[in-house]
């Protein structure tokens, strides 16, 4: 069985056979490296028929207490989970895998904002992580705390809102995942 590392450049997570690094593979990221921007692109996985899966609302009740018990610690307010936050995050963790493309930019749309809008939130705020490689959602979202780039969407002060969703890419080994924060208008 190939091992993998897990790394997050450019701000993203994702998974490089363990046999062309000389370091043996670790479950978080190895390699943290800051770049600007949103226009990310890494082919992460072959593309194909991807699993997606919708997120049950446990788990995203589960992945924002997790979020949140980060933001409590810093004397900011917990994250509450929404269901339409979640069905975004879904759908592009959907469209990431069956490309095998983890990008913030999706096939139909430019950025998560755009996303949000299309199940009917209303943004004021919109920020995304995203990730790609063998990781449950525990692991997904302990690397996110220790990346500086996804710390800072996790932080976001004005943020009230937060969805979770995650997609398995054709080879049934890559998960997608897709964590939107916001806070609708007019609050």
């Amino acid at each position: 069985m190939n091992k993998l590392i897990s790394l997050i450049v450019a701000g993203v997570m994702i998974v490089l056979p363990a046999a062309i690094q000389a370091e043996p593979a670790i479950p978080r990221p190895l390699w943290i490296r800051q770049v600007t921007g949103d226009d990310i692109l890494v082919q992460a996985a072959a593309p194909g028929q991807a699993r997606c899966l919708a997120t049950a609302a446990a788990e995203n009740q589960a992945a924002a207490q997790v979020t949140s018990a980060r933001r409590t610690a810093a004397g900011l307010k917990p994250l509450r989970p929404n269901p339409r936050l979640a069905e975004a995050a879904a759908r592009h963790a959907c469209d990431m895998a069956t490309r095998g493309q983890m990008a913030h930019r999706g096939s139909a749309t430019k950025g998560p904002s755009q996303r949000v809008k299309g199940v009917g939130y209303k943004p004021a705020i919109t920020a995304e992580n995203i990730a790609a490689g063998p990781f449950n959602l525990e692991q997904v979202l302990h690397a996110w705390d220790g990346s500086d780039s996804h710390l800072r969407n996790i932080m976001l002060p004005q943020a009230t809102d937060f969805g979770i969703g995650r997609a398995v890419a054709a080879d049934g080994r890559t998960l997608f995942w897709a964590a939107l924060y916001a806070a609708p208008r007019g609050r």
